[in-house]
């Protein structure tokens, strides 16, 4: 018996000693500070708690990266067309004087009978239309007597060289290729002896 009353004791006294260590934290004030032990029902729901706040606070991060995201993507899509819609602003501006000069060339053309004065201003626009678009990047590309090459040119067709020297090599252009800030825009057309 006295066995029996050592064990009660003893549990008492653990018991006792478990709701001290709960109770004396929220008699000091310190109850926000002490987490209860592990495996109680208070911690759990501390835990749950805990995690349920952590939950809320990464929902709200990624709610938000979304929406940067796509407010980067809709951001992007507008520069991209007002770039596409403005994108030969400066290069049009830049030909407008030739346009001019074509349209004095049509007036002197109308005005006069003589053939010479027409002739000469359509080659001043000529050159000045060449100039203009040679400052915005455009090169004319080199075909006369240059050895054939199917990356820069488009063989139209075949004809007889008149010389050995002359087989494999550009006869005549059809069309003139054109390169813009060193990329082929336009490959040449031309005639190649075979």
């Amino acid at each position: 018996m006295a066995e029996k009353d050592k064990t009660t004791g003893v549990e008492d006294n653990l018991k006792t000693q478990a709701l001290q260590e709960d109770v004396q934290p929220i008699i000091n004030g310190d109850d926000a500070k002490k987490k209860p032990k592990k495996g109680t029902k208070a911690a759990l729901e501390l835990e749950i708690e805990e995690l349920q706040q952590e939950h809320g606070e990464l929902k709200d991060k990624y709610i938000r990266q979304v929406a940067e995201f796509d407010n980067f993507k809709k951001r992007n899509a507008r520069e991209r067309i007002d770039l596409l819609q403005n994108a030969a602003r400066d290069t049009i501006s830049s030909l407008l004087p030739v346009l001019d000069d074509f349209d004095r060339a049509i007036k002197a053309g109308d005005d006069d009978d003589s053939i010479e004065p027409v002739s000469e201003g359509v080659k001043m626009i000529y050159n000045r239309l060449k100039n203009t678009l040679g400052q915005k990047g455009l090169r004319e590309m080199e075909t006369h007597e240059q050895p054939f090459d199917p990356e820069m040119h488009e063989a139209l067709t075949e004809i007889p060289a008149p010389n050995d020297d002359m087989k494999g090599k550009i006869m005549d252009t059809i069309e003139k290729g054109y390169y813009l800030n060193d990329k082929i825009i336009r490959h040449a057309r031309v005639v190649v002896g075979k």
